[in-house]
């Protein structure tokens, strides 16, 4: 497991968005920012696990683990099972997002977010 920030982007303008639209834009999903260390899946509890979220040193949000679907890992067995029914298999080196433990926030030019997750260290992304 990696720590991740995922950039949320969209292709429709002022946000005016369904659930079609949604789709159709991948979930604006924009990019992704993976940390460096990975960590042994058992070696945290992924339920329990903390994460703060800062902009420019300021904590912005928290979380933990356990807003998604109870845990991240009860997210990644149900897409594998979705996809797996489907003939599509989940492999080594697939990065999985499987949900976010606190709220999306605005990037202006210039911004550092890092999110720290417990267990599994942090994450940077800096916009220019």
């Amino acid at each position: 497991m990696l720590p991740a920030l995922e950039i949320v982007d969209s292709r429709i303008r002022d946000w005016t968005i369904g659930l079609y639209d949604t789709i159709a834009d991948n979930a604006s999903s924009g990019a992704v920012v993976l940390g460096s260390t990975p960590t042994d899946v058992g070696a945290v509890d992924l339920r329990l696990a903390g994460a703060t979220f800062h902009r420019n040193g300021v904590v912005i949000g928290t979380g933990a683990g356990g807003a998604v679907l109870g845990s991240p890992l009860n997210s990644l067995v149900w897409l594998a099972n979705t996809v797996g029914a489907r003939g599509v298999t989940l492999e080594a080196g697939h990065v999985v997002l499987p949900g976010a433990v606190c709220a999306m926030a605005p990037v202006a030019a210039g911004d550092v977010f890092t999110a720290t997750f417990a267990g599994l260290g942090s994450v940077t992304a800096r916009f220019a």
